[in-house]
């Protein structure tokens, strides 16, 4: 099995030191550079091409934020996971505009972080249980009357995978619980971002919790 090729970028070197030994313990992650500010992990991302990006927001030289807009054209396969002691309003729109993955916070335990790690390599959203609905709020009120008026344009078959996928679920499991195939499951994400007017699922999953679909915990409501 390939391992997950993974760059850090964090400017204090215990937290970095620290993060890559635990990504290090597991057989299926590699980390195959380090930087302690943006540009050179921007610089290393551009090199290595690496599956994940592990990000801190506050870098000298180059923020988080900058270093997902500019990866997104020179590595655009690279999926980025915030790792930060950061939870401001502006930074998680900001990032989540900018094309993250996931955003964790530097609470996160050990086992979170390497959850997160591999369901962002497979492309799937993660959100910190604890910003989650915050999350959900604000991309809410971000959005103009005409564009929620479209959201309610969805099938309910469409709902059905928006609701799974906010409930943690990845495209096999939902194919599976639905009894369809994957690329049926692609198909309905790919109608579901055109319809909302947006680009990836995170987006998507944030909508399906600011509509009350979902609970901040994950569960599903009656």
């Amino acid at each position: 099995m390939t391992p997950i090729r993974i760059i850090l970028g964090e400017d204090h070197s215990l937290v970095r030191e620290g993060t890559r030994r635990i990504l290090e313990q597991y057989d299926d992650m590699v980390v195959v550079g380090e930087a302690g500010d943006g540009e050179e992990a921007l610089s290393l991302i551009e090199r290595f091409q690496p599956d994940v990006a592990i990000l801190d927001i506050r870098m000298p030289r180059l923020s988080g934020i900058e270093v997902v807009r500019q990866m997104k054209k020179s590595s655009p396969q690279t999926r980025a996971l915030i790792l930060t002691a950061y939870d401001d309003d502006d930074y998680i729109l900001a990032l989540m505009e900018a094309g993250a993955t996931g955003y964790l916070l530097k609470t996160a335990r050990a086992a979170q972080l390497i959850d997160a790690v591999r369901t962002v390599y497979q492309g799937e959203p993660v959100l910190y249980p604890a910003i989650a609905l915050k999350v959900a709020q604000l991309w809410q009120r971000a959005r103009s009357p005409m564009e929620r008026q479209v959201a309610e344009a969805l099938s309910p078959r469409e709902r059905e995978v928006l609701e799974l996928a906010a409930r943690g679920l990845r495209n096999r499991a939902i194919a599976e619980k639905l009894h369809i195939s994957i690329r049926t499951v692609e198909g309905h994400f790919n109608g579901i971002f055109d319809k909302l007017g947006i680009s990836s699922r995170i987006e998507a999953v944030l909508y399906a919790v600011s509509q009350g679909w979902v609970t901040q915990e994950g569960g599903e409501r009656e």
